[in-house]
């Protein structure tokens, strides 16, 4: 398991004392071998790593690069590159690691660009990434000067997979968790910015996961909520009655008038709509990193609009507020 002594330093230093007594039960728990039967095979890999140097880092481009093609040899590559596809599917990205272009289920560099005019600088800050999957933003949030970034995804995979890449990279402050919210004590006050992307409609409560990202803020604190929405007027909300587009655990999508009235209404200030994007098949798409099926599998065949089910097609809006 990771070293995290200097997250749990950086923690102290944020007067996240309560978390800190915490984390190391919780990490221990979350990487037990016994509970997933996988772990072993992707710690492995990750050991079985060919020891590269990188001759650049970029975290402030389109793609998250670590080093370049002359950095490794023929031989080098192709053990990287095993090792990499021992950890498919990938959906978050894309990564240009070495000579290896690992283009993701997800063009997250997309969204990356919608929000990041909106964004309050993050110079110097704590930022706390809610469901961060591979922790691809996260990447972006540290090329942004973050102070340090906390990940947190409950998915086993995904977290590996951010091993892996920071082995490539090599020592930086971040670090992302097999945990999810509810692992953070509540009212801990300790983060400068908190994201939470792709998470509200796969919460029963959206009031309560509301509550809980405004506890991990500091006061005037700011939250970048993105989640799915429907069209309509306040008051508006779609439950869906069994699956949407295809997924199961798909619980409310709000109108954006709706959502700004629950986010002012648990306390949040200063409450802004800042993008709504309709999600295309170029932005989500099945490709060689991700060969399972997305979102032109998930869309009504006979109108894009809709969803398989007949609801309407994912449409994505992203929020800003502060504490």
């Amino acid at each position: 398991m990771s070293d995290y002594q200097a997250l749990y330093n950086a923690l102290l230093e944020a007067k996240a004392d309560a978390w800190v007594e915490l984390l190391p039960t919780q990490l221990a728990n979350a990487f037990d071998s016994t509970q997933h039967g996988d772990l072993v095979r992707w710690q492995a890999a990750i050991q079985q790593l060919p020891e590269l140097t990188p001759s650049q880092r970029l975290l402030n481009d389109d793609t998250v690069q670590i080093g370049c093609p002359d950095d490794v040899n023929m031989a080098e590559k192709n053990q990287l590159e095993q090792c990499l596809r021992a950890f498919h599917p990938w959906r978050k990205g894309p990564y240009q690691l070495f000579d290896i272009h690992i283009d993701t289920e997800w063009r997250s560099d997309w969204k990356w660009k919608r929000l990041k005019p909106h964004l309050a600088p993050l110079e110097h800050r704590l930022v706390l990434d809610v469901g961060c999957g591979n922790g691809y933003h996260a990447w972006r949030m540290l090329g942004e000067g973050a102070k340090r970034v906390v990940g947190i995804d409950p998915t086993l995979l995904s977290v590996m997979q951010f091993q892996l890449i920071k082995k490539l990279y090599g020592d930086a402050p971040i670090d992302v968790l097999p945990l999810g919210i509810e692992a953070v004590p509540s009212n801990l006050q300790a983060f400068d910015t908190v994201f939470s992307m792709g998470v509200l409609y796969h919460r029963r409560s959206p009031i309560e996961h509301l509550l809980e990202l405004k506890g991990c803020l500091q006061a005037g604190g700011e939250l970048v909520l993105e989640t799915l929405v429907i069209e309509g007027s306040l008051g508006e909300v779609l439950v869906p009655e069994e699956r949407y587009a295809k997924m199961r655990n798909v619980w409310f999508l709000p109108s954006c008038a709706t959502l700004i009235s629950w986010m002012t209404r648990c306390g949040f200030k200063n409450v802004r709509l800042v993008d709504v994007t309709v999600t295309n098949i170029e932005e989500q798409r099945s490709t060689e990193w991700m060969q399972f099926h997305s979102l032109q599998d998930f869309l009504h065949p006979d109108n894009p609009q809709l969803t398989y089910e007949g609801l309407p097609a994912p449409r994505r809006a992203i929020f800003m507020a502060n504490a």
